[in-house]
């Protein structure tokens, strides 16, 4: 899309995109805790559906290429945490090495906290 016909690169509506699944799936934990932590958010004021899709336009065609749906909400709540003061890069950053020091998975984490 160029910029002659008005739209962003995210805005698809009525344009061709192949097949529409109609079949219903299941969503992984990850993508569910997701989900649940948009609605936290917006119940604690950190910021508001119009906060998250401002992010998510933000983000560029190649996020949108690249990324899952829950991915790009995930970085979009981030984005959004850290723009409201919740936590900075570096505390997110210091976190973020403390979660990868526990292990790949939920169980090895276990070990190492019990």
């Amino acid at each position: 899309m160029d910029e002659m016909d008005g739209r962003r690169w995210h805005d698809m509506g009525g344009l061709p995109a192949g097949e529409v699944r109609k079949d219903d799936h299941d969503f992984a934990l990850w993508e569910k805790r997701v989900d649940a932590l948009m609605v936290l958010c917006g119940a604690k004021g950190h910021f508001t559906v119009d906060g998250l899709r401002r992010a998510l336009e933000d983000m560029g065609p190649e996020a949108f290429e690249k990324y899952t749906y829950y991915e790009r909400w995930i970085a979009a709540i981030n984005q959004n945490l850290i723009e409201a003061g919740v936590y900075s890069i570096e505390e997110l950053g210091t976190r973020m090495d403390a979660v990868q020091a526990r292990g790949p998975s939920y169980g090895e984490a276990n070990l190492q906290d019990g």
